[in-house]
């Protein structure tokens, strides 16, 4: 789930503005690591069954009660449900959806995209990642947005070492994505995790090496870039759905990585997903 850094969704930072954040960063031991990367291999494993169900008919509703039951059955708790007072257990944020999607009962039809972001909280840490769908069919262009998001976390990923700071993965995720002409959200970022769903550092998408916070070891990163074929969001009548203005499609993928002996640690995966989908021939 992201962090939105300030209370204005349509109100832009610049490339030179930094919002303030004085929370202190908690640095996790490598035991508390372990503990993480259980919460997040449930989350993993929860889209994974989430994957094995998605196709045209079936509602978000039903993606979330499979979701919650899943989480339940590991002996965790969904960390979204009543999290800000947030109804459901999953995210799932529909073709111009961003984020923060709440899960209704209209049916899921071929072409749509989905954005599912789940969060598990097990042993006092919370899990937290996301994976954008493809439902059946989709347009050409729109599956190159998936992919390019996608290979943005895994750029911002690889930048995530001590030494660097929180900028050389903003960095690396706009180019990558300006590159193909697509939007960067700027009002909503990545976050710290922990023992509370959004800690201290806020992980921008977009800004310079050398910006923000520097990357040490002991940070647990939940690193998530969402990036809009077109440019502008906003927030929608429900409170909660940030869509896109101009009704284009946006992407959204994320992973939660520790950074162990000064180089980033995956704690979540994409396997059961990807095994999800290689037997729907996806």
């Amino acid at each position: 789930m992201t962090y939105e850094i300030h209370p204005d969704p349509d109100l832009e930072l610049e490339d030179d503005e930094e919002e303030e954040d004085d929370r202190p960063i908690v640095l996790k031991s490598r035991e508390e690591i372990e503990l993480m990367r259980e919460s997040a291999q449930i989350v993993s494993r929860t889209l994974g069954v989430v994957a094995e169900a998605i196709e045209p008919g079936v509602t978000p509703l039903h993606l979330d009660k499979l979701a919650e039951d899943y989480i339940r059955s590991q002996g965790a708790e969904p960390g979204f449900l009543g999290l800000y007072d947030f109804p459901n257990s999953l995210c799932i944020s529909v073709n111009e959806a961003i984020i923060h999607g709440v899960p209704t009962d209209k049916p899921l039809k071929e072409g749509d995209i989905i954005s599912v972001d789940c969060g598990a909280l097990k042993n006092g840490f919370y899990g937290d990642h996301a994976f954008t769908f493809a439902v059946g069919q989709i347009e050409s262009k729109v599956e190159k947005l998936l992919r390019v998001t996608r290979k943005c976390l895994d750029l911002g990923v690889k930048e995530a070492v001590a030494g660097h700071t929180i900028g050389h993965i903003a960095n690396a995720i706009q180019t990558h994505a300006e590159n193909y002409g697509y939007g960067v959200v700027r009002e909503f970022v990545g976050h710290g995790l922990g023992r509370d769903m959004h800690e201290a550092p806020q992980i921008p998408n977009y800004g310079r090496k050398g910006d923000y916070d520097e990357i040490v070891d002991g940070m647990v990163l939940a690193i998530e870039p969402m990036i809009n074929m077109g440019v502008k969001e906003m927030v929608s009548k429900d409170h909660w759905t940030v869509v896109t203005a101009d009704g284009k499609p946006s992407a959204h993928f994320e992973h939660n990585v520790a950074i162990v002996n000064g180089k980033p640690d995956i704690l979540s995966t994409f396997d059961h997903v990807d095994e999800a989908l290689r037997k729907k021939g996806r």
